[in-house]
């Protein structure tokens, strides 16, 4: 107690020490520091609150019409000189139902079961006369017959002459025609390759639960050789398809690019924990739709570039800066980004705060603006849709950029909407560019959907074991994806390369052009019956 008495005692006296301008200056450097420290605080509740919504609440980006307007005020505002005749109206809304309408193609095969009754039931229960079929009552079911494995045993017959065996020096011998096999030395057959690499890069199964499948129906096969079908058939037959698509691509004047994370395990010189890259680029708009995958070891802007060596053009990207790395390219902005950043500060807002009050629901709204009026402009011609965006779009993202420079002065860099600020302000350029073409797209979703079923597929299967296998991954999945976007039967169309691949000449692009997914030479059978 007498410790704490002159501790106190000798705060007392060495105050009474400071000068004026010591207490004023220590004053301040509290003030900056409360200041500093509920900045932190801030920072941090923001944080909390924007962590909790992406782990429990909805990651859609939609916004209530009950927000603010503020490109409606005159609307809002006016007052009609007359006053209108009402009328007693009931509205209501039906609840959409989300359900879809059972839906079989027509080419299923139909098993027929009839059922009637016997010659001796055919007799009146009442007069004892004879029964006439009067009607019938139908009832379909779809029935499913478990995946069959058979063996196919090819045989193919020598010939020789016995006239030339006894009277002639020498004995021609003829082998019967065989198509090649999709691997030599192999039990694998283009169906089988076919269904597995449908079941992986399709269904993201696994290939440990394909092995574990087949072992439950007696056929031991081990994933290792499993894995190594799919990289040879992929080397081997779809790597001429992939090289053509490419060069394909990069003939066109408007694509797409995004990239996601890969592990692979066995890399030379890396941890296997380091990042590596699946890098995606893809055709748009009303373009022979065309995606193509690259596995690269880092997320470097050199991996666009010479991918993209050969393209001059626009170029849809997010706001990752290797792209600018691309040469004659003008890198074309995603207003989606943008307004997510945008959407996360209002996320990170507390709990029950108007959204019209807030700077970033104003922010907000400027983007659903764009994103309306580009719904208005989807119909048109790429020429009547530039035109339309100099008129309508190009007021609204001046505004837009103009009241971001306000709020720049104003918000706190580091927080939510201080990020969401500046990451746009730092966008501009790349933002403001699809109004220098009607082709151009406001967001790079097209991109973002393309990669999505290779993210799908890596929750399931989480990493590559080589760079062989990513690399292989990479060309399968540019087939499958390309495959899928022009309505094909999949699991059909892989199957026709392989059976048709190991016996044309594969070096001849002439050829390889009848065997891409939008060729039309592709029979009928490749067809998808439904929309894919």
């Amino acid at each position: 107690m007498m410790k704490n008495i002159k501790t106190q005692e000798t705060i007392i006296k060495d105050l009474t020490k400071l000068s004026r301008n010591e207490l004023e200056n220590s004053f301040v450097k509290l003030e900056t520091q409360v200041e500093e420290l509920s900045a932190k605080i801030a920072w941090y509740e923001e944080q909390y609150r924007l962590s909790k919504q992406k782990i429990f609440g909805s990651s859609s980006e939609k916004t209530d019409g009950l927000q603010i307007s503020l490109f409606n005020e005159p609307e809002a505002e006016s007052v009609p000189i007359n006053i209108e005749p009402t009328l007693e109206t009931v509205t209501y809304k039906r609840k959409k139902k989300n359900s879809r309408k059972e839906q079989l193609p027509d080419n299923l095969p139909v098993e027929t079961i009839e059922y009637r009754l016997s010659p001796e039931e055919q007799s009146c229960p009442q007069c004892g006369e004879s029964l006439h079929e009067m009607s019938k009552e139908i009832r379909q079911e779809l029935k499913i017959i478990p995946a069959q494995v058979t063996v196919v045993e090819h045989i193919r017959y020598v010939y020789s002459c016995r006239n030339c065996e006894k009277n002639e020096i020498t004995t021609p011998v003829i082998t019967a025609p065989m198509p090649n096999p999709v691997i030599k030395g192999s039990l694998a057959s283009p169906s089988f390759i076919s269904y597995v690499m449908t079941r992986k890069y399709v269904e993201a199964l696994p290939l440990y639960r394909q092995e574990q499948q087949f072992e439950r129906s007696g056929i031991i096969l081990s994933r290792q050789t499993l894995s190594n079908w799919m990289i040879r058939s992929s080397n081997d037959w779809l790597s001429p398809i992939y090289n053509r698509m490419h060069s394909i691509l990069v003939q066109k004047e408007v694509l797409h690019a995004d990239e996601t994370v890969l592990e692979v395990l066995n890399e030379p010189g890396r941890p296997a924990q380091t990042d590596s890259y699946m890098w995606m680029y893809r055709t748009s708009g009303d373009e022979v739709p065309i995606v193509i995958y690259e596995y690269k070891v880092s997320r470097s802007g050199d991996h666009p570039k010479i991918f993209l060596k050969n393209f001059k053009g626009f170029l849809h990207v997010d706001g990752y800066a290797g792209y600018h790395k691309v040469e004659n390219t003008t890198l074309v902005g995603c207003w989606a980004h943008a307004r997510r950043k945008i959407t996360d500060a209002l996320k990170a807002l507390p709990k029950d705060t108007p959204i019209s009050t807030t700077a970033a629901g104003k922010g907000l709204e400027y983007c659903n603006q764009l994103f309306a009026i580009e719904r208005e402009l989807a119909e048109l011609s790429y020429e009547e849709r530039y035109e339309q965006r100099l008129l309508r779009s190009k007021a609204v993202v001046d505004a837009f950029f103009a009241w971001l420079e306000t709020q720049k002065q104003q918000v706190i860099p580091k927080s939510s909407f201080g990020s969401a600020v500046t990451y746009c302000l730092n966008q501009r350029k790349k933002l403001e560019a699809f109004l220098l073409d009607g082709r151009l797209e406001l967001s790079n979703n097209r991109g973002e959907r393309a990669i999505k079923p290779f993210v799908i597929g890596r929750k399931n299967w989480l990493f590559s074991n080589t760079p062989k296998g990513a690399a292989s991954s990479a060309v399968i999945y540019s087939i499958v994806e390309t495959a899928k976007e022009n309505k094909l039967n999949l699991f059909e169309y892989l199957k026709y390369l392989f059976e048709q691949l190991p016996n044309v000449d594969i070096t001849d692009l002439n050829i390889i052009d009848k065997y891409l997914p939008w060729s039309d030479c592709l029979p009928q059978i490749c067809k998808a019956p439904i929309k894919a």
